[in-house]
C-alpha cells in the first residue's frame, strides 16, 4: 500500500457513482481515492501514472459465485465447449485422466450441458463407464445442481434400484428401476462421506490459482454463496489471504451445513465490512435450475412429461433460517429460481422488519428467473434484493428454449420490471455454474445484459435490456453492498481505490463486441495486482 499520493491522469473514468459519473484525473492515497475530477482542478501528488486516454471503471463486484467450488473446476476436467463438445469427447478426456492417475483415484469433472452436446441428452452411468470403470468419476453439470456418476461411484456410495429417493432429491432411473448415474439435487448427497475431501490448505492453494483469474478478469471483489465443506471458512480463507490471494470475498454458510450446530453463530467480528474476507450470512437452496428442470415453477416444463421442478427445503428450514439470521443480524440468502420458490420466500420474509445493519440487504434472493408480479411488488417495497446473473441466457440459451420455449424464455429475468418498480438488484455470474469456458468473465455477462441476445444470436426478451452504464453499476456499485462491503465498488473519496484499466473503451465499442474487451491493469486497494 503506497504512503505517498499518486495522480492518475488522462483517463476516461466511469466512477459508477451517480452523483459524479466522469472524470478525468483520480489521486490515490493509502489504498483510497482521495479525490477525483476534471484534470485541471487535480491537486498535486507525489507521483503520476499517465493512462494514455483508456477507459478506467471500478473494480468488478461478482455478488454471486462459489469461490472455493469455481477454483476447484478449474483444475478439473472442463466437460464445456469448445474442450467437450458431445459425449464421445467427453469419454475421451475421462480415458486420458485416469491414465495420468492411479486405479482406485477419484476423477472429477465439471460443466456438461445437454444441450450444448452432440447427443442433446446427459451422460450417464453407462457412458462414462467407457471412459473408466475401475476408478469413481463425478461430473458436474454446469447448474451445480446435477451431477452425472459412474458404476463405481454408485457402488462407492451404496447406490442400488433399492435406494429410495432423498427429501428434495431425485435418483435417476432407467427402464429397469436401475440408478441411472444421473443424481438431481439432495440426490448427490448420498456421495458425501464417500468423496475424499480436500484440505484447507488444499482449498487456499486453488483460491490463490484462482485470484490469477479473477484480477486478469478485472473481478477485485468476489462471492462464496455456500460450499459444502467440513472446515470453516476462516480455515481456508484466512490461509489464502497469507498465501497471496488478493482478491476481497465475503461468505455465505450453508444452512444445510450449519442447522444442526447447537453453538454457531456469525458474531459482529466475522461481518466486519472492512475486512479483506468478511462472513456475510446464510444460504438455504430453495429449488433448483431452469437448465436442469428442477427450478419450481407455477407452469410445467415443456415436454411429454408434466414436470413443475422441486422444493429443496422445508418451509421449517426457511423460518428457522429466518430467525437464525435476526438473531445474528446477519444476511439470509435463498436461491430462487421458479416462481413457486420465490413467491414462497417472499412470503416468508416481506413483512419482517430488516434485520441487518448500514446497506446490506436483510434478504436477497437469488437467480430469480420467474418472479410472479406480486413477489416483484412485495420484494420492492420491503427491500428484498434480487441478485441475478445475465450470462445464464446468453450462455444457456439451447436448455432455456428447450424446457421453456422462446416466449416464456424471453419473459424470465424481467430486468425492466425490476427496475420499474424500484427492487434492489445487482449483476454476477454464478460461475462455475455457468455453462461458459470462462464462466466468471464478467464482460460476457455485460454483453447479456446490454444486448439481451444469447450467444448465438437468439432474442431473449429486448425490452428487459439494459444501457452499458447502467449494467456497469449493477455490477459494481450495486453488487458491493449485496456482499455487505461499503467502501468499494465506486470511484469516490473515501472508497478503496479498487479500480481497472481497460484496452478498448466499453462505453463506445459495438455492444457486440464488448466481450472481447481485455483487462490491461488491476488496482485493488492502489496496488497494481495485474497488468497485461
Amino acid at each position: 500500500m503506497n504512503k505517498y499520493e499518486v495522480l492518475y491522469k488522462n483517463g476516461k473514468f466511469f466512477t459508477s457513482d451517480n452523483d459524479n459519473p466522469y472524470a478525468e484525473a483520480m489521486v490515490v492515497k493509502d489504498g483510497k481515492i482521495s479525490w477525483i475530477g476534471m484534470l485541471s482542478d487535480a491537486p498535486a501528488a507525489d507521483k503520476t501514472v499517465d493512462l494514455k486516454g483508456r477507459r478506467v471503471l471500478p473494480g468488478f463486484v461478482d455478488s454471486h459465485m462459489h469461490a472455493i467450488m469455481l477454483a476447484d473446476c478449474c483444475r478439473q476436467i472442463s466437460a464445456l465447449p469448445p474442450s467437450v463438445n458431445s459425449i464421445e469427447e467427453l469419454i475421451i478426456k475421462i480415458g486420458e485422466k485416469r491414465q495420468s492417475q492411479s486405479k482406485g483415484e477419484w476423477i472429477f469433472g465439471w460443466g456438461y450441458d445437454e444441450g450444448k452436446l452432440k447427443e442433446q441428452k446427459a451422460p450417464n452411468r453407462y457412458d462414462l463407464d467407457r471412459g473408466c470403470a475401475d476408478s469413481p468419476v463425478v461430473i458436474k453439470r454446469t447448474c451445480g445442481h446435477v451431477c452425472a456418476v459412474n458404476s463405481k461411484a454408485l457402488e462407492l456410495a451404496g447406490v442400488t434400484a433399492d435406494t429410495p429417493d432423498p427429501e428434495g432429491g431425485k435418483i435417476g432411473r432407467d427402464e429397469n428401476g436401475e440408478p441411472n448415474g444421473i443424481l438431481y439435487e439432495n440426490a448427490r448427497n448420498v456421495l458425501d462421506g464417500v468423496i475424499p475431501e480436500k484440505t484447507p490448505e488444499d482449498m487456499a492453494d486453488d483460491l490463490v490459482y484462482l485470484n490469477d483469474i479473477l484480477i486478469s478478469q478485472g473481478v477485485t471483489t468476489g462471492a462464496d454463496m455456500g460450499e459444502f465443506i467440513s472446515c470453516d471458512y476462516h480455515d481456508v480463507y484466512d490461509l489464502a489471504i497469507e498465501k497471496g490471494t488478493e482478491v476481497k470475498f465475503a461468505a455465505y454458510y450453508m444452512w444445510d451445513n450449519v442447522k444442526n450446530k447447537k453453538d454457531f453463530t456469525i458474531s459482529a467480528k466475522d461481518q466486519d465490512k472492512d475486512s479483506r474476507f468478511r462472513i456475510a450470512g446464510i444460504k438455504l437452496i430453495g429449488d433448483g435450475s431452469v437448465s436442469g428442470r428442477t427450478a419450481w415453477c407455477d407452469r410445467p416444463y415443456l415436454g411429454e412429461k408434466e414436470e413443475y421442478g422441486m422444493p429443496v427445503c422445508s418451509e421449517k428450514d426457511i423460518e428457522d433460517a429466518v430467525s437464525f439470521c435476526k438473531e445474528n443480524r446477519c444476511q439470509l440468502s435463498i436461491h430462487a429460481m421458479g416462481a413457486k420458490t420465490i413467491d414462497r420466500a417472499v412470503e416468508h420474509t416481506w413483512k419482517q422488519k430488516p434485520w441487518t445493519d448500514g446497506k446490506a440487504p436483510y434478504v436477497r434472493l437469488e437467480h430469480v428467473a420467474m418472479p410472479t408480479e406480486d413477489a416483484v411488488k412485495k420484494a420492492a417495497k420491503t427491500g428484498i434484493a434480487f441478485v441475478t446473473q445475465p450470462i445464464f441466457l446468453y450462455a444457456e440459451i439451447e436448455s432455456y428454449l428447450t424446457n421453456m420455449g422462446i416466449e416464456r424464455t424471453k419473459e424470465n429475468y424481467p430486468i425492466a420490471d425490476w427496475m420499474s418498480e424500484g427492487v434492489r438488484m445487482s449483476f454476477s455470474t454464478d460461475a462455475p455454474a455457468t455453462a461458459w469456458a470462462e464462466p466468471s468473465n464478467p464482460f460476457v455477462c455485460l454483453k447479456g445484459a446490454v444486448t439481451r441476445k444469447a450467444w448465438e444470436g437468439t432474442d431473449c426478451g429486448g425490452r428487459h435490456k439494459v444501457d452499458i452504464e447502467t449494467a456497469i453499476r449493477l455490477y459494481t456499485a450495486e453488487s458491493a453492498p449485496m456482499l455487505g462491503f461499503e467502501n468499494t465498488g465506486i470511484l469516490k473519496p473515501g472508497y478503496a481505490a479498487d479500480f481497472i484499466v481497460l484496452d478498448r473503451d466499453i462505453l463506445e465499442v459495438p455492444s457486440d463486441e464488448i466481450d472481447s474487451i481485455k483487462v490491461d491493469e488491476t488496482y485493488i486497494d492502489g496496488k497494481q495486482v495485474y497488468c497485461r
